[in-house]
């Protein structure tokens, strides 16, 4: 392998790694959105030729933080014309110590930058579906084509949410900071949505080549973490973190070493990690105590479902229908309804299932979604019609956008056609 491929590995692994903390810090310093996500761009594409020219540093984001932070107050001082742009040039002068990860400027008592980035982002006074997704833009990095897959709708509509969030942002003066305790509850909701999403993300990437994004995973986690300890009485952060957990811990075992998709029914439940599934039936069982079930606690329950039953033929799929219709009430989604469509096929035939998943096709609302024809696809194959099945693997393939999830369409289509 070459020293430029070293490099661009390099600075690929740090993009996954560091971009909401670079990010998250700068616009801390500067409070401007934009600034720092061009200051942060410029950072990793100077890392190419630099670290190529001086060698890929010990600390590669202090690096970056650093020089990122040295890009946006030459930015600030050419722009400088005004009273509050030479302020703000100030403040970011005297952060040009080294880059402290511990760095505490609020009383919250968060020690935590991105913690306090998703809690701006998820202010009251911006509409939900723009404070996930900004904060996912934002805080992890991902495209705007990404985003828009995740919530189902056109590219340039998620694009103009993103422009609106920001200016909202700057034209309310909506401080960057944890809120206090009192004001946590209004941003609860945005606030797991965009922990979820961004676990979403990395476990079932949208598009790209790996079909898992740990990068991701352990930050969604981590952040969990924090959240849980600063709202110890709200069960639904416990289930959320409930939930994360016990789908991480098969994160190992869905793809085979050749990195390809390797579905819940057939992965190594020995290789489960044991400690992460206590963990999460612990947090879920404290989170169902207090009484007040939510979402989460659902998805959770529906986990758990899946990660204690000793083998695939002991799952209990007829809970798994029930709590997926309990848990349309808290979420009255068409892609719960079609993970309804999948527990109610594996628990009262596959005809059942099927004409749940062609009334959801009759509606429309999941038009474009691959999972939609994939799951009927399967649910034709399992009940032996393989040319129907056939003809929706072709459908499915059509739309589908990341690389393991075609080649394991690819292979059950194949499976289905006459040798």
């Amino acid at each position: 392998m070459s020293a430029t491929d070293d490099v661009e590995k390099a600075v690929a692994a740090a993009f996954r790694e560091e971009w909401g903390q670079v990010v998250a810090t700068l616009i801390r310093v500067t409070g401007d959105w934009d600034l720092a996500e061009e200051s942060a761009q410029d950072a990793f594409a100077q890392a190419l030729d630099r670290w190529r020219r001086d060698g890929i540093p010990r600390r590669p984001g202090a690096w970056l933080t650093t020089t990122a932070r040295h890009r946006a107050l030459d930015v600030l001082r050419r722009e400088a014309v005004g009273a509050a742009k030479l302020r703000e040039a100030a403040v970011l002068a005297r952060d040009e110590g080294p880059y402290d990860p511990e760095y505490d400027g609020d009383d919250s008592g968060v020690q935590d930058d991105r913690l306090r980035l998703i809690f701006t982002c998820c202010h009251p006074a911006l509409p939900i579906e723009a404070r996930v997704a900004l904060t996912l833009r934002t805080l992890a990095g991902l495209t705007t084509p990404e985003i828009a897959r995740a919530f189902l709708v056109p590219e340039a509509t998620m694009a103009q949410r993103l422009v609106r969030a920001k200016k909202k942002i700057r034209n309310a003066g909506i401080p960057y900071r944890v809120p206090p305790a009192h004001l946590l509850p209004e941003r609860t909701t945005g606030v797991l949505g965009v922990l979820y999403l961004l676990f979403n993300e990395g476990y079932a990437a949208s598009s790209g080549a790996d079909l898992v994004r740990t990068d991701l995973c352990a930050e969604s986690i981590r952040l969990a973490r924090l959240l849980a300890r600063l709202m110890p009485d709200e069960p639904e952060t416990l289930g959320l973190l409930a939930l994360l957990l016990l789908h991480d811990a098969r994160r190992h075992t869905r793809v085979d070493a050749a990195g390809e998709l390797v579905t819940l029914e057939d992965q190594d439940r020995e290789a489960w990690d044991r400690a992460e599934i206590d963990e999460g039936t612990g947090l879920l069982e404290t989170a169902l105590r207090r009484g007040r079930p939510g979402a989460y606690q659902i998805q959770a329950a529906i986990a758990a479902c899946h990660t204690t039953a000793a083998t695939a033929g002991d799952t209990d799929w007829a809970d798994i229908a029930a709590l997926y219709g309990e848990l349309s009430r808290f979420v009255p989604s068409a892609v719960v309804r079609l993970n309804r469509a999948v527990a109610v096929g594996m628990s009262e035939g596959f005809d059942a299932g099927l004409a749940l998943v062609a009334q959801l096709e009759q509606e429309g609302d999941l038009a474009g979604y691959h999972l939609l024809p994939a799951t009927r696809a399967d649910l034709l194959r399992r009940s032996g019609r393989t040319q129907e099945a056939a003809k929706a693997y072709e459908r499915a393939l059509e739309l589908v956008e990341n690389d393991a999830e075609r080649r394991f369409l690819q292979k059950r289509l194949a499976e289905c056609r006459p040798a």
